[in-house]
């Protein structure tokens, strides 16, 4: 969450030798500076004056909205930049003070609100292929602190499907897993278990040789979260959202991403996002 500071500045002149003293009420000068706060947290932005002896308050946000309200709370249309501006009377004289806020990326994706509708909009997507089995799409989001995976698949939560998230945290081909399983990445993360019945165990490689597959098991709190999950007419639906400041890497401009489905008896390989082979799912996160 950050606070801006908008305000005019008050200058100071000290004449050196001289000493200016008055208690007169004739010598006083009204205050008509004008300064206020303002808390961004994600694309909400709340405004709150500071200064005393303030009344008509005009708001022009910068996104062609406008408010009388004396501290608004105005959400923004997305990321960019914007200039919110405020007039108002300071002690009976008309002043103005102006600010530059900058809204990062935003999701749509709201985790724990029992529906799976604000995916719709969502529009980065993994291509999928001949080996895709049982899933029917994979779709993925992001803001500044999560990447949120949206998927479809055939079949039941019962199921206990295995998944193997595989994840190349830095988008950095010389560090990692290097596999043919999904190609153009170096796999630092390995998210693998029955996601929608037990959970996932959160592994690192930890080998210099890239071909090696070997994995250190980690112990982090908090790193993912299922979200909604919806079964009907043999398909299931569902949500997670992983936190970016918790997986080593993430925090960058992008990941890759490779998906595969087992069976929960580890007997058989039943689906693949993308295909076995294939360049893995680049998420752009430059924004």
């Amino acid at each position: 969450m950050k606070t801006f500071k908008a305000y005019l500045c008050l200058f100071s002149i000290v004449l050196a030798g001289v000493t200016v003293s008055s208690c007169n009420k004739d010598d006083y000068t009204p205050q008509t500076d004008l300064a206020y706060d303002v808390t961004v947290d994600g694309a909400v932005a709340t405004f709150k004056v500071t200064t005393e002896g303030v009344s008509d308050y005009k708001w022009d946000f910068g996104d062609g909205t406008t408010s009388t309200e004396k501290a608004p709370m105005h959400t923004y249309p997305g990321k960019g930049k914007y200039v919110p501006t405020l007039t108002a009377s300071v002690n009976g004289k008309s002043t103005e003070s102006s600010t530059v806020l900058r809204i990062a990326k935003t999701s749509p994706v709201k985790i724990n609100d029992n529906t799976l509708d604000d995916w719709a909009t969502v529009t980065n997507s993994i291509q999928l292929g001949a080996g895709k089995g049982i899933f029917n799409a994979i779709k993925f989001d992001y803001d500044g602190n999560y990447i949120y995976v949206y998927g479809e698949m055939t079949g039941k939560k019962a199921d206990g499907v295995i998944f193997d998230f595989y994840i190349d945290s830095d988008n950095n081909p010389a560090t990692g897993l290097s596999t043919g399983t999904f190609t153009e990445g170096g796999y630092d993360i390995l998210l693998e278990g029955q996601l929608l019945t037990a959970g996932v165990d959160i592994f690192y490689h930890n080998s210099p040789d890239q071909t090696a597959f070997s994995f250190a098991q980690q112990s982090i709190s908090d790193a993912y979260q299922v979200g909604t999950v919806k079964e009907e007419g043999g398909v299931v639906k569902f949500e997670m959202r992983i936190a970016r400041g918790k997986l080593k890497g993430l925090t960058g401009q992008g990941a890759r991403f490779g998906i595969q489905g087992t069976k929960s008896d580890w007997s058989v390989t039943l689906g693949s996002a993308p295909d076995v082979g294939t360049s893995s799912y680049f998420l752009d996160m430059s924004e």
